[in-house]
């Protein structure tokens, strides 16, 4: 037993000479960081979960309608970057205001990060809708042949309904990034859910046509997706204009002039994210592309095991939220030694959750992997076969991405965006598909072996991320 409290005891993660004041019990610091986390983590994971629905959905109209719903994804992802990059800086911003006490100047912040994110919306969506087919056949789409037409035609129209609801979204983003910065996950947790619920039941009305709704399809599943988007941003805004509960309040009668300094402020820290953002979807590309070299029956199992790490990252996340928002707020109280400790706390609860997570999807890893291809159909035994060799590399894994991500979340906590950036930039931008391509064409390796060397990288994050946040370079950033 000594030697878990030598690991998780308080009073180890916090050298004596740089404490700053008296340091929390132990229980009390572990519910510190489950309080915020855990609200996060059922949000991101019944987020992943209800989207796996809507695929399988989606999925019924056949292989043109799934591919035509699929194609828009990377520019989608890559129209929303900005977007979740400018919210790192709202949540660390608004983190650090609540730390320092200043109410005012939190709200504040999210008048203007509103103000920002709406305009910036607008034009993203105007150029997305403008240059929509453009960007379809720059993801691969094509019309080649008549298939081949009605995929893109399809993409097409999903895509243009997603720009458009591009502004509601933006909204409903940044709202629910500056509530996680004054350490409420809760509102968050529910205003998805009940987003993403609404866009199912949508999905089942408006796909197939049901309960005398029009049978539309594939803009069914757009038209459902934004219907969701609209009433979580209703959601997110009620919780921030009628809840008196609320540490953030907005209103019509408040100042919404644009303040140069907290604008700045929210542009230096986001700014500092968009790099990040860049560089990690230039990274999946690359990445995504080398992977399909291995052939459609790899690519498949490589696919499904994917799944399973975005699934397992999702736990990540969510702790990555407690830290950023502990680290920030006890920024802002002068606690840089809190900061400390909070980050290595959340690091803690990753590790066992980690091992549990990974134990439970070695042992389940042949049932996991059938549960997204028929066993049935043509190579489908392969693709189990491979997908659940895959899944022990990402069992393997585990320990070292949810220490890796917790850790992130903190120095983004702390503004130290830019040093975040920099290390993602390298490992998954370069590192990453590099050590794919070698595995694939040069060593000729199988799936699971080019997944081994290819999220090595992985490895190196944690040490680099690790480094920095123990060697307290971030703690006198300002924001």
């Amino acid at each position: 037993m000594h030697w878990l409290k030598r690991l998780f005891g308080v009073e180890n993660l916090v050298k004596p000479d740089k404490r700053l004041g008296e340091l929390p019990g132990s229980k009390q610091a572990y519910n510190d960081v489950l309080k915020i986390a855990t609200p996060a983590i059922l949000e991101l994971v019944l987020m992943s979960l209800i989207g796996s629905a809507d695929t399988i959905m989606v999925g019924q109209l056949g292989s043109i309608g799934l591919s035509a719903v699929s194609l828009p994804s990377q520019p989608r992802m890559i129209m929303l970057a900005l977007f979740f990059a400018l919210n790192v800086g709202v949540t660390a911003i608004v983190a650090r205001r609540k730390g320092e006490g200043r109410r005012e100047a939190a709200n504040a912040t999210l008048r203007n990060a509103l103000l920002l994110c709406f305009t910036l919306s607008l034009i993203v969506m105007a150029l997305a809708v403008i240059f929509a087919e453009p960007l379809m056949r720059l993801a691969g789409g094509h019309d080649r042949t008549a298939e081949d037409a009605l995929v893109l035609q399809g993409a097409i129209d999903y895509f243009v309904i997603m720009a458009y609801a591009l502004p509601i979204n933006a909204v409903s983003m940044c709202v629910n990034a500056a509530l996680r910065g004054v350490g409420d996950t809760k509102i968050p947790m529910k205003v998805n859910f009940v987003s993403n619920i609404v866009n199912v039941v949508f999905n089942y009305l408006l796909i197939f046509g049901h309960l005398g709704f029009p049978r539309l399809e594939i803009r069914g599943a757009a038209i459902a997706s934004v219907i969701g988007m609209a009433t979580g941003m209703v959601l997110s805004l009620l919780a921030v204009v009628h809840n008196e509960g609320s540490y953030l309040r907005i209103s019509r009668r408040d100042n919404w002039r644009v303040d140069p300094h907290t604008m700045s402020s929210i542009i230096k820290v986001g700014g500092n994210a968009v790099v990040e953002q860049a560089s990690m979807r230039f990274g999946f590309f690359i990445y995504s592309r080398i992977m399909y070299s291995l052939g459609v029956t790899l690519f498949a199992a490589h696919n499904i095991a994917m799944q399973f790490l975005a699934l397992t990252f999702n736990f990540a996340d969510g702790l990555s939220v407690a830290a950023t928002s502990l680290v920030g707020q006890n920024l802002g109280k002068d606690r840089r030694d809190l900061s400390l400790l909070y980050g290595k706390v959340t690091q803690r609860i990753a590790l066992v959750m980690s091992l549990v997570i990974g134990a439970l999807t070695a042992i389940f890893r042949f049932p996991l992997s059938t549960l997204f291809i028929n066993p049935g159909t043509p190579d489908a035994a392969n693709v189990i076969l491979f997908a659940a060799e895959t899944m022990l590399i990402v069992a393997l894994m585990q320990p070292l991405q949810m220490s890796a991500v917790v850790l992130s979340g903190g120095l983004r906590g702390a503004a130290d965006n830019l040093y975040v950036a920099g290390v993602m930039m390298v490992c998954v931008s370069i590192i990453r598909p590099v050590m794919a391509w070698l595995a694939v064409d040069v060593f000729k390796m199988g799936l699971a072996m080019t997944w081994l060397l290819s999220l090595s990288e992985i490895g190196l994050r944690l040490v680099f991320f690790y480094w920095r946040f123990d060697s307290m370079k971030w703690a006198h950033r300002r924001v």
